[in-house]
């Protein structure tokens, strides 16, 4: 069983930074990759950010220069700073991780709880 844990939302003034992070649990399976997505009320959910096993990252265009996306030491937590966040970037972020199952080889996918991130004008 496969567990992705959110963390690090709150409230905080347009300009300012945080950082979200997202911690897997559970055995028996590879991570290929993480994603983290956005949706604010009344729009569809957004990919924000991806980063691959090997390190690769990919940025939409409306967080890019602003987001970064990295993993811990254990490459079992990724983290999602955003710098010089706006209003426009309030939403709950929810963290993806595109996995395989170590045993059948067949490709799993999980999702966390989600976090809100608010940032008022």
């Amino acid at each position: 069983q496969v567990q992705l844990v959110e963390s690090g939302g709150g409230l905080v003034q347009a300009g300012g930074s945080l950082r979200l992070s997202c911690a897997t649990s559970g055995t028996g399976f590879r991570i290929n990759a993480m994603d983290w997505y956005r949706q604010a009320p009344g729009k569809q959910r957004e990919l924000v950010a991806s980063i691959t096993s090997g390190g690769s990252t990919d940025f939409a265009d409306s967080v890019k220069g602003r987001f970064s996306i990295s993993w811990g030491n254990a490459k079992n937590t990724v983290y999602l700073r955003m710098n010089s966040l706006e209003p426009e970037d309030t939403a709950v972020y929810y963290c993806d991780a595109d996995l395989t199952d170590a045993i059948s080889g067949q490709a799993m996918e999980a999702w966390g709880q989600g976090t809100q991130v608010t940032v008022s004008s």
